[in-house]
């Protein structure tokens, strides 16, 4: 009989009834509580106070625009996590990839090719493969190239530039080698002890992981447990895009635009100042190149723009709040430091090698 899922603060009715996903009576699993309750009072206490004020009417279009245009992918991407859980064994998974690991980083890093979903969606879907047993490395490099070597940034960039192909093909492939330079510091530098966070040891159940019981199982049975995983996963990794997309109209709102575009005289400070923007508006990696198209008419220099579309997808505020709910403190620390230094150099050697 289905119990109800401890989902704290709010318990969801049916599922499998095991506490996986949740961090137990731990300090770190109060606090976030408490964080998640100070969060949800400042927000009710600033719409019951600033409802009337321009900003805050600014605010709320920021906010919603970034969670309804998140939330479809979001969607998508635990739709995918959930089916991955019942369907993908662990065995079929390893079996995907090479036995070297550094070609398994390769391989995974251009899995978006066929597995075309953007940022929003990509965590819940990389932390059912590190469930599965995919290498640390690999799902690094599919979390980081997944977002950007996919066929439908490819077009977006491509129809952003005026049909400019050489554009949309520098994108992908610079997304693809930061994101496999990336994976492999990681791989050598970290294991999976120290990145991923411990989930709670419970009692397996007869509708998830990789159990013998599954076997038995109806196509139908599988199909609801498919949904029953995804529902959690969607509740669990959409808190912290919703604080996310919280914190990011909050700087849109209230930070003046003209302090980051005041400082892009140059190469080196627009490469800086459109990587800070890329971490700040938090767009959806199919959106973003309409963003950095628009900044050709005021100078920005082709380095900066390509900056911004690389950075974005691979780290911003949202997606540093979703890999919380995967990753340690230094897993996030040493994965942002990467991948800032490498997209950082990479626009500088593209600007002053004077290849484009």
């Amino acid at each position: 009989m289905n119990q109800p899922l401890k989902t704290a603060p709010f318990p969801m009715d049916g599922g499998c009834g095991h506490l996986h996903h949740e961090p137990g009576d731990s300090a770190a699993g109060r606090t976030g509580r408490c964080l998640q309750v100070v969060f949800l009072v400042s927000a009710m206490a600033m719409a019951a106070l600033y409802r009337d004020s321009e900003a805050y009417a600014t605010f709320s279009v920021i906010f919603c625009s970034i969670v309804l245009e998140a939330f479809p992918f979001m969607l998508l991407g635990t739709l995918i996590s959930g089916f991955i859980e019942v369907f993908l064994s662990r065995d079929q998974l390893i079996r995907l990839l090479p036995q070297r690991k550094y070609d398994a980083i390769i391989l995974a890093a251009l899995l978006g090719i066929i597995f075309p979903v953007c940022e929003c969606a990509i965590v819940p879907v990389v932390r059912k493969f590190l469930k599965k047993g995919m290498p640390l490395g690999s799902a690094v490099a599919f979390l980081l190239a997944g977002p950007i070597v996919n066929p439908l940034v490819f077009a977006s960039t491509y129809v952003a530039y005026s049909f400019h192909f050489e554009t949309a093909v520098l994108r992908v492939m610079s997304g693809f080698f930061i994101a496999v330079a990336a994976a492999l510091v990681i791989e050598v530098c970290l294991t999976k002890s120290q990145a991923l966070k411990e989930a709670p040891v419970v009692p397996e159940c007869s509708l998830c992981h990789d159990t013998d019981d599954t076997g038995t199982l109806s196509f139908a049975q599988k199909i609801g447990a498919a949904f029953r995983h995804s529902a959690l996963d969607f509740y669990d990794i959409g808190r912290f895009l919703i604080m996310g997309a919280f914190i990011a109209a909050a700087l849109q709102t209230f930070v003046p635009r003209q302090i980051f575009t005041s400082v892009m005289a140059g190469p080196v400070t627009a490469i800086v100042s459109m990587m800070v923007l890329a971490v700040a508006l938090n767009l959806c990696s199919e959106a973003d190149a309409f963003i950095a198209a628009s900044f050709r008419s005021v100078g920005i220099p082709f380095s900066a723009q390509l900056a911004f579309m690389v950075l974005g997808p691979m780290l911003d505020i949202k997606l540093i709040l979703m890999y919380l709910s995967v990753f340690k403190g230094k897993m996030i620390l040493v994965l942002s430091s990467m991948v800032v230094l490498l997209v950082f150099l990479s626009m500088l050697f593209l600007e002053f090698s004077g290849w484009r």
